[in-house]
């Protein structure tokens, strides 16, 4: 399955402050760990991570800092800022109210569905 790149974009700031609040973390820890959530379905690119983190880290969301790796590289690692916790709560608020309304009107069309024509056409998890 393909997800839509509205999507993707819509829930790319969550996603983000989700896995940084888990624990601080570098670019290509935070796309391996989407796509190990996503069971695969997401499959970020660097084109589309850094501009998230560097806008987040613009309205003081994450901020950033550099270790050195076991393998001696630089890495430049984010954290979630007590800012960041607040907006993290905010868009868990409203992504629960896109779900909530996603879930009604799913629900309400299962049960109109007539009886010859299978409800798993209209819901995409089935029936």
């Amino acid at each position: 399955m393909e997800i839509n790149k509205d999507l993707i974009a819509a829930s790319s700031t969550p996603i983000v402050l989700a896995i940084l609040a888990e624990q601080d973390s570098y670019g290509y820890a935070i796309l391996q760990r989407v796509r190990e959530l996503s069971g695969g379905r997401m499959q970020w690119t660097d084109g589309m991570l850094y501009p998230v983190l560097h806008r987040l880290e613009r309205l003081g969301h994450v901020e950033a800092h550099w270790e050195i790796a076991e393998s001696g590289r630089r890495r430049k690692y984010y954290r979630i800022t007590t800012q960041g916790q607040a907006q993290l709560a905010e868009e868990r608020r409203q992504w629960q109210a896109v779900d909530a309304t996603l879930r009604g009107i799913w629900q309400s069309l299962a049960a109109s569905v007539p009886a010859n024509r299978p409800a798993a056409m209209l819901l995409p998890w089935g029936a």
